[in-house]
């Protein structure tokens, strides 16, 4: 008969191993798994582990905003092994067929919200549709919705993601909310949030508001101070000489401003570059 000792590990063990069958492949990776990121134009990134890649709003399209975005728009028809596409909403520059079509050409899912309009999707490719709060598991990712705020109050979500050790924000095209709290606490701290920081005001739809309908740097550096990231990395930006769209003037001094009052790790990225992951 087993002594107490023996018997107090065999029960560890079995508890240790049950808890693990419950979590996901991304938070058992081996420290080989290493996730890497990169920015994409506009909203978009792309999210690399050894074997697999994940896309979030990826954009390819110059028509979606012509001469009035200069990003480099980035190939994502070069995707690594198993291959997702998450999306926040259905506006054609964060929803990107074409995109989606060269990133998933041999199948995958086409994860997004619950709610949005029945989407066009490349054959052979599986759509999910997402709750929110409940986590997607996606081969290596974890990708779970949480709420945002769209300008028109159109269906839309940001995206936590969980793999190769790592947890990021997607922030989509959010304005400010009431869920950030609720979000930091129940998947914070977060090794980054992408965030927009361009505090567009719309002037399509009448009466115009003149009221930011994304957020303004100011607003993404309490957003980032809240969800506890460690780096905050600004996308959805860039865009001039439109009437109808207005941006915040020069939204990355104003960001690097704000964030300095908060001590937050601002790291901008150029379509094509890679995070460096803070020490």
């Amino acid at each position: 008969m087993p002594d107490e000792e023996s018997r107090r590990r065999f029960l560890l063990g079995v508890a240790g191993a049950s808890a693990a069958a419950l979590l996901p492949a991304s938070l058992l990776a081996s420290s080989q798994a290493v996730l890497r990121i990169q920015r994409l134009a506009w909203a978009g990134i792309r999210l690399q582990l050894p074997d697999a890649t994940l896309f979030v709003d990826p954009l390819t399209n110059q028509e979606a905003w012509g001469a009035a975005l200069p990003d480099k728009l980035v190939s994502v028809s070069d995707a690594v092994g198993d291959t997702s596409v998450l999306i926040t909403h259905s506006h054609s520059d964060h929803f990107d067929v074409g995109a989606a079509t060269s990133a998933l050409r041999r199948g995958g899912v086409l994860a997004h919200p619950t709610g949005i309009p029945p989407l066009a999707l490349p054959q052979g490719v599986r759509a999910r549709p997402s709750p929110l709060w409940e986590p997607q598991l996606l081969g290596d990712f974890t990708a779970t919705p949480v709420p945002a705020a769209d300008g028109y109050g159109d269906t839309q979500v940001s995206w936590v993601v969980t793999a190769g050790g790592r947890r990021i924000f997607h922030g989509g095209d959010t304005l400010w909310h009431g869920y950030w709290w609720r979000i930091g606490r129940q998947f914070g701290p977060f090794d980054a949030a992408f965030l927009p920081v361009n505090g567009a005001r719309f002037g399509w739809r009448k009466p115009a508001s003149d009221q930011p309908g994304v957020l303004t740097p100011e607003q993404a550096v309490a957003a980032a101070d809240i969800l506890g990231a460690k780096v905050l990395v600004p996308i959805h930006y860039g865009v001039t000489g439109m009437k109808e769209y207005v941006e915040v003037p020069d939204p990355i001094g104003n960001l690097r401003r704000a964030a300095s009052k908060r001590s937050i790790h601002v790291q901008e990225l150029a379509p094509g570059d890679w995070l460096d992951w803070p020490a």
